[in-house]
C-alpha cells in the first residue's frame, strides 16, 4: 500500500462525471459532500482513484462489496471500518496517509473545528474525502435531483439501469451549479452520459415512455442512500 501524493494535482474522473466537475476532476486533499446516494458516491470514488489505488469506507456498514466492485472499486483494495463511533475523526486521519480515497459517513454533526483539523491532514496527504452527507466548507457538493429506474413496465420487467440528474455545486467554477443527465449505471453497469436519442426519449409522452420500458415517476427501490445498490 502506497501513500497518496499531496501535490495538490487534480486527479481526473473517468467517464461522464468528468464533464460535470470543475477541472474535470477532484483536487487532491479536498472534501466532497455527496448527498446520500449510493450510486453517485461509489461512481465518484472509483473515478477519483479508488479504481486503481486503495480506498477506505468508514461508518458505512451497509456498503455492498458487490456494488462497489460493479462501479469499478477493487474489493481487494478496500478497507472497511464499519463502526468507528465517536472516534471517526481519528480513524480518517490515520487512513488519510495510506489510501487515495476515504468514503465517510460521520456518526453525527461535524464540528467546524474537527473539519478544519481533518482538512489540514488531507491537504498534507493528498487524500480525497468523500462524505455521505453534509460537511462544513466542502469544496464541492454533489447530489441527485431526480432519478428513474429503467426496465420496469406496468408491473413487469427487470431493472436494467438507472437514469439520474446529477447536480454539482461548490466554489469557483462550480459556484453557479452544473447539472448532467447520466446513467448511474446503465444496463451494462457503466456510468455514462445519456446519448442524444436517450435524452430525447426522456421528453416523450408518458404512453411512449411506458412502451419503451421507462415507466412513470420512479422510486429508488433499493432505498435512497442504501449502499447495497446495484
Amino acid at each position: 500500500m502506497s501513500a497518496p501524493s499531496g501535490d495538490g494535482a487534480t486527479p481526473g474522473v473517468a467517464g461522464a462525471l468528468a464533464g460535470v466537475l470543475p477541472e474535470g476532476g477532484v483536487r487532491r486533499g479536498t472534501v466532497v459532500s455527496v448527498a446520500e446516494d449510493a450510486g453517485l458516491l461509489l461512481a465518484l470514488a472509483a473515478g477519483v482513484g479508488a479504481a486503481d489505488g486503495w480506498c477506505a469506507a468508514v461508518g458505512l456498514p451497509e456498503l455492498g462489496l458487490l456494488a462497489a466492485s460493479g462501479y469499478g472499486i477493487d474489493p481487494r483494495r478496500l478497507l472497511l471500518v464499519d463502526a468507528p463511533g465517536a472516534h471517526w475523526p481519528e480513524v480518517v486521519s490515520a487512513l488519510a496517509g495510506a489510501v487515495e480515497v476515504v468514503l465517510l459517513r460521520p456518526s453525527g454533526p461535524v464540528a467546524a473545528r474537527s473539519a478544519a483539523r481533518l482538512g489540514a491532514v488531507l491537504r498534507r496527504s493528498g487524500c480525497v474525502l468523500l462524505v455521505a452527507g453534509e460537511w462544513p466548507g466542502a469544496g464541492l457538493r454533489l447530489g441527485v435531483r431526480s432519478s428513474r429506474w429503467v426496465g420496469l413496465g406496468a408491473g413487469h420487467g427487470l431493472l436494467a439501469g438507472r437514469q439520474a440528474e446529477v447536480v454539482v455545486q461548490g466554489r469557483g467554477a462550480a459556484a453557479r451549479g452544473r447539472t448532467a443527465r447520466l446513467w448511474l449505471p446503465d444496463g451494462h453497469g457503466v456510468v455514462r452520459a445519456l446519448t442524444e436519442e436517450e435524452a430525447a426519449r426522456e421528453t416523450a409522452p408518458e404512453a411512449e415512455r411506458e412502451r419503451a420500458g421507462l415507466g412513470g415517476e420512479p422510486r429508488d427501490i433499493v432505498g435512497r442512500g442504501g449502499l447495497t445498490a446495484v
